[in-house]
């Protein structure tokens, strides 16, 4: 990716990032609006940080694109969440699919790859589909935070992704674990009801556990496999194809 020219020159990003630390998600999200409008898509996994970003960001743009990964291997409860986003929002959710169904990539890639490689599993299911979704658009809003996995501890609000090679902006990135769940109470947000039932950090259902009171909230996507990442915000979990 070095060869990437970016919307907005390194020094430019740069001043971006530090000029917006302090500010708020509702100002982070309408500077990205203004500066890259209909070149600026949302990543939205449903989680909790991304309900939040929805119901903000949709009273910016209404027609902001929300890019939902359908791996196929959701949770009943995370697509019974996307109807009621759709319902509550009108949002504009664009669902990405992997080229393979779950049965050609068993026959290709052998059954139950999410749990033989969830590497690659997570390449063709995820990263694949929206890399390409991506080249349309020159920034992508993501919900992640500081807070919640050491890979994502430098995150800045406004920074170069050269894992997929534009502009993120991360407009929770300074929020707390409560921050997002004040937001989400005061507002009336609706959000994924297996985070009552002891899943802070919710993916593929075949890839997420419950975790017990204590544990990392992350510990529950891959357990026991020694990966952490899916691959969507670290070069390193992207799995090469040949």
């Amino acid at each position: 990716m070095d060869n990437v020219r970016y919307a907005l020159k390194e020094d430019q990003i740069e001043q971006a990032a530090q000029s917006l630390e302090t500010a708020s998600a509702e100002e982070i999200i309408k500077w990205a609006v203004q500066n890259f409008g209909n070149r600026l898509a949302i990543g939205c996994s449903l989680g909790a940080e991304d309900m939040v970003i929805m119901d903000i960001a949709v009273k910016i743009k209404p027609d902001v694109p929300f890019l939902f990964l359908d791996t196929d291997f959701h949770f009943a409860d995370t697509l019974e969440l996307l109807e009621k986003a759709k319902r509550k929002y009108g949002a504009n959710i664009i669902a990405l699919k992997s080229e393979y169904t779950p049965e050609e990539q068993a026959k290709k890639f052998g059954p139950q790859l999410f749990f033989t490689e969830p590497n690659l599993c997570c390449t063709l299911r995820k990263v694949m589909p929206l890399k390409s979704a991506l080249l349309n658009y020159e920034a992508w809003i993501t919900g992640i935070r500081r807070e919640q996995a050491p890979t994502r501890r430098n995150a800045k609000v406004v920074e170069q992704d050269k894992v997929f090679g534009l502009i993120k902006v991360n407009p929770l990135v300074r929020w707390t674990h409560q921050d997002v769940w004040d937001y989400i109470k005061r507002n009336s947000v609706p959000y994924n009801r297996l985070h009552d039932m002891g899943y802070p950090s919710i993916g593929c259902a075949p890839c997420t556990q419950p975790v017990k009171p204590g544990q990392d909230p992350r510990s529950g996507r891959w357990a026991g496999t020694g990966k952490t990442e899916c691959g969507l915000h670290s070069e390193k979990d992207i799995a090469k194809l040949t």
